[in-house]
């Protein structure tokens, strides 16, 4: 699963990429300024780093210098500078692409995905899955087996599923499931067809070890078998 850190000052633009991001299959981390990102860029890698040119702690520019001198990971600036020589300057110092806001999220969300492609094509070559020793489960194919024997999961299963394997042994509420199941064209999942779903789901699964386990007044939680996740 690519990771993206998305470095901006503005919570509500931050919350709506880092939102779209998962919604695409995209694991993201959330800094509001220069420190907090060199925390974060210190602690794990990432594939793929989006920078606001004006922090409040200091500028992106100089963050971008460091990243890619440290941590050699791809870089996206955003500002609300359109100035060429700005622009310029963003590319001399490494960066991918330089987009001014305003900007439409769907065309924003083709170039970060077009840019995983190209710096990462090995990845795009490996299936999502899981897999222990009765079942398995490819997200990107939507092919499935328990014990040899084949499971046709709809669509919106393998949506969930796709979020219970991203997150094994997290409980996840079931408002976080809801919001994490809206899709780009505002369909909207509500609290009874989440429940036929998941109880669809475990039919599906009967006999077998207790997958998706209900965590009473919170919600659920994927509870792998010790098996592998690849993706």
């Amino acid at each position: 699963m690519n990771k993206v850190l998305i470095v901006e000052d503005d919570t509500l633009l931050n919350t709506t990429l880092a939102y779209h991001m998962q919604g695409r299959g995209m694991e993201t981390d959330s800094a509001f300024g220069c420190m907090d990102a060199r925390k974060k860029l210190e602690a794990r890698s990432y594939d793929l780093v989006i920078l606001d040119v004006n922090l409040p702690d200091g500028d992106g520019f100089s963050l971008c210098r460091q990243i890619r001198r440290e941590w050699k990971t791809a870089v996206i600036f955003l500002t609300a500078n359109d100035l060429e020589s700005d622009m310029l300057k963003g590319y001399d110092l490494g960066a991918a692409d330089y987009v001014t806001k305003p900007f439409s999220t769907q065309v924003f969300l083709k170039k970060v995905e077009r840019l995983m492609q190209l710096i990462s094509p090995e990845k795009e070559r490996v299936e999502d899955s899981y897999e222990d020793e009765e079942l398995h489960i490819g997200l990107q194919s939507m092919t499935a087996s328990f014990r040899g024997r084949d499971i046709a999961f709809t669509p919106l299963e393998y949506r969930l599923l796709t979020i219970f394997i991203h997150n094994p042994g997290i409980v996840l509420t079931r408002q976080k499931l809801l919001e994490r199941l809206w899709d780009d064209q505002g369909n909207y999942v509500d609290e009874h067809t989440l429940t036929t779903v998941i109880s669809r789901m475990r039919s599906k699964l009967e006999g077998a070890h207790p997958y998706i386990k209900t965590v009473y007044g919170m919600g659920y939680l994927w509870n792998g078998k010790g098996g592998r996740y690849d993706g």
